[in-house]
């Protein structure tokens, strides 16, 4: 058991098997045939579910403020959703839920509500934060002259310590933003230690955490973490584009914010909902429990099925992390090839999620995502020219990567498949540099 919590533990077969089907076009694109697609943190593989109850929704031409029967189930849907996530996905017994367009617009509206309405002189993230979260403190720290100040990863591991955060915090600090997990190497970020360590400097610290990324992935329970606010992206998460979440402390939700005046100060959404969104995302939660139920003996909570299928989703990702750096008796590991770099690769695979950033040496990065593409392999390039990535990469002390992120609902098979075409790469490139 120890080892396989290290290492990781593979689905059974069978569930494997049948929670394949569950998801669209997994080895295909529509129009452009056969291919692995490894870039599901720019947007994952889709929940076939999770779309259809969308469009069954979306059809439907009643307005959920209402009160007729079509109203009411609508109501319910969206209750259920919101339940779902508060409670069963972050694991709070309170607060409240932010919906927004896309989560970087609910990651805006929580850094906004505190900076403006809470005392203090400065604000403090760090230089590996996704742009909505760093330029959303430093643009309301600018708006109300506030300092704006950033912890530094440490260049080596890719991580952000928990004493460099600390010695950014002072008395007059009014807001912590921090990543849960990077969104170039997968490094989890210790949040326990982070927010142990600036709570001894600030005890009633507000803080927020970007977890877009780590979601998918992993859980996250906000109360026992003490935080104010998390958000995450259901497009990234098996389900639709066109909303965000975050979860808001009720201490968040007292603050002045924008909201109809008459209602409760734990109401943040504003005009009519959309309740096909919340039906895709509550389909996704559904799909998480049934995995944690599909071999369980006796009665569970929703919130145990859904910790015990993400465990399995945990562990199967972690398998598959560690074939992907170390190889098999097939093909050998990233770790191995000649001429190819694993970067910020923390040998605890307890401490990152499923992605990797590598590259070829004597490739450049872009050439190398359309090398992978003429391969049948959908990559990204996280380079120092996008807005995007320059920050976070030159964080870690690089000019660029190659971002490969598989989902679990991949295979062994896959990544071998993926392997192997590195190794035709690395090669390639070496015979060339032989013959020049």
């Amino acid at each position: 058991m120890l080892n396989d919590y290290k290492v990781g533990k593979l689905m059974d077969q069978q569930l494997l098997k049948e929670l394949r089907e569950k998801f669209s076009f997994l080895s295909f694109d529509p129009d452009y045939g056969e291919r692995l697609f490894f870039d599901n943190s720019g947007g994952s593989l889709r929940l076939k579910e999770a779309i259809k109850v969308k469009e069954k929704i979306d059809l439907l031409p009643d307005c959920p403020e209402r009160y007729h029967q079509r109203a009411t189930d609508l109501n319910d849907m969206m209750d259920k959703c919101k339940n779902d996530v508060l409670s069963v996905m972050f694991g709070a017994e309170s607060g409240s839920l932010i919906t927004d367009l896309t989560a970087s617009q609910a990651m805006f509206k929580m850094v906004s509500t505190i900076i403006e309405n809470v005392e203090g002189t400065n604000a403090v993230t760090t230089n590996i934060e996704h742009p909505s979260a760093y330029d959303s403190l430093e643009f309301y720290c600018q708006k109300n002259n506030k300092e704006f100040r950033v912890a530094q990863a440490n260049v080596n591991t890719g991580f952000v310590d928990p004493e460099a955060i600390a010695d950014k915090i002072d008395e007059n600090t009014i807001l912590l933003s921090v990543i849960a997990s990077s969104n170039i190497s997968g490094n989890i970020m210790d949040l326990e230690g982070m927010i142990k360590a600036a709570r001894k400097k600030k005890p009633d610290l507000y803080i927020i955490v970007d977890a877009v990324q780590h979601m998918p992935h992993g859980t996250l329970h906000v109360e026992k973490l003490g935080i104010d606010g998390a958000n995450f992206a259901p497009y990234k998460f098996m389900a639709s584009r066109g909303i965000g979440f975050a979860y808001v402390s009720d201490r968040l939700s007292k603050l002045p914010h924008q909201k109809l005046i008459a209602k409760d100060d734990r109401e943040w959404e504003l005009g009519s909902p959309t309740p096909s969104l919340f039906a895709s995302m509550s389909a996704v939660i559904d799909y998480v429990c049934w995995l944690g139920s599909y071999d369980s003996i006796g009665e569970m909570s929703r919130r145990e099925q859904y910790l015990k299928g993400m465990k399995k989703i945990v562990l199967h990702e972690r398998a598959l992390l560690h074939r992907l750096l170390e190889g098999s008796d097939k093909i050998e590991g990233l770790r191995y090839m000649e001429n190819v770099k694993v970067f910020a690769d923390d040998p605890d695979l307890t401490k990152r999620d499923l992605i990797v950033a590598m590259g070829i040496q004597g490739i450049e990065d872009e050439q190398l995502r359309k090398d992978y593409q003429d391969r049948g392999i959908t990559v990204y390039e996280r380079v120092n020219t996008s807005v995007y990535s320059k920050r976070i990469l030159e964080a870690i002390g690089l000019t660029g990567a190659i971002r490969v992120s598989p989902f679990h609902c991949h295979t062994e098979e896959d990544i071998d498949q993926f392997l192997c075409v590195t190794k035709e790469l690395s090669e390639t490139k070496r015979m060339s540099k032989l013959i020049n």
